[in-house]
C-alpha cells in the first residue's frame, strides 16, 4: 500500500555542489547546491535564487565553478551551505581548504573536491518556471586520487548526495549495474 507523504525536494539523490566564485575583492566564495543538473552534454543549470551572493558574483564575473563534494569534506560542504556569503565574512577561510585560481575562467577551483567544472556563465532565469543559472562547461578536472587510466572511478570519488526527506547525506559508492547494457535482457 501507498502513503500520501509531504511535498519535499522529492528527487532523490540530489547531488551536493560546491558553487564557487570570486567576490568583487577578490576572495573566494563558495555555496553548497542541491538543485542542480547537466542541461545538456557542455551546460550546467543551478537552481538558485539571485539572493545569493553567489548568483551575484556569477552576474558580476561571468564565470564559475561547480564541484562534487565527497564524503571527506562533508562538514565543509555543509558548512557552504549554512553560512551565507552575504553575511559571513571569511567564509572560505573558516573551511581551511585551499582554491587554485582556473586557468580558463575568471573563478576558484577548490582543490580538496575530486571532480570541478569550469564554467562561463550564460544567462540567468527569472521567470516563473525559469531555472536560475545556465552555464557553459570550458573545461572538466579531476584529481588523480578518483581516476583508473583516463577515466573517473565514481566509487573512488566518494560523492555525497543530499536526501530531502530526512536532510541526510549518503554516500554514493557501490556500483549496481550497467547503463544501456543490463535493460537489454528484457528486449525481445
Amino acid at each position: 500500500m501507498r502513503k500520501k507523504i509531504k511535498t519535499t525536494e522529492a528527487i532523490f539523490p540530489m547531488p551536493v555542489l560546491m558553487v564557487a566564485t570570486y567576490n568583487e575583492d577578490g576572495t573566494i566564495d563558495v555555496m553548497n547546491a542541491a538543485w542542480g543538473t547537466m542541461l545538456e552534454r557542455d551546460h550546467i543549470i543551478l537552481n538558485l535564487t539571485e539572493t545569493h551572493k553567489t548568483v551575484k558574483n556569477i552576474k558580476k564575473r561571468k564565470s564559475f565553478t561547480v564541484s562534487i563534494a565527497d564524503s571527506k569534506h562533508v562538514v565543509e560542504a555543509d558548512y557552504f551551505g549554512i553560512a551565507s556569503g552575504n553575511n559571513t565574512q571569511n567564509k572560505f577561510e573558516n573551511s581551511k581548504l585551499t582554491a587554485t585560481k582556473s586557468e580558463n575562467v575568471d573563478a576558484p577551483i577548490i582543490n580538496e573536491f575530486p571532480i570541478c567544472m569550469e564554467c562561463e556563465f550564460v544567462e540567468y532565469q527569472d521567470d516563473k518556471y525559469g531555472c536560475g543559472v545556465i552555464g557553459k562547461i570550458v573545461n572538466v578536472t579531476a584529481d588523480e586520487s578518483v581516476m583508473k587510466g583516463e577515466n573517473v572511478d565514481i566509487s573512488l570519488v566518494d560523492a555525497i548526495a543530499f536526501d530531502p526527506y530526512t536532510h541526510g547525506y549518503y554516500k554514493v559508492t557501490q556500483r549496481v549495474g550497467n547503463a544501456f547494457k543490463d535493460g537489454l535482457q528484457l528486449k525481445n
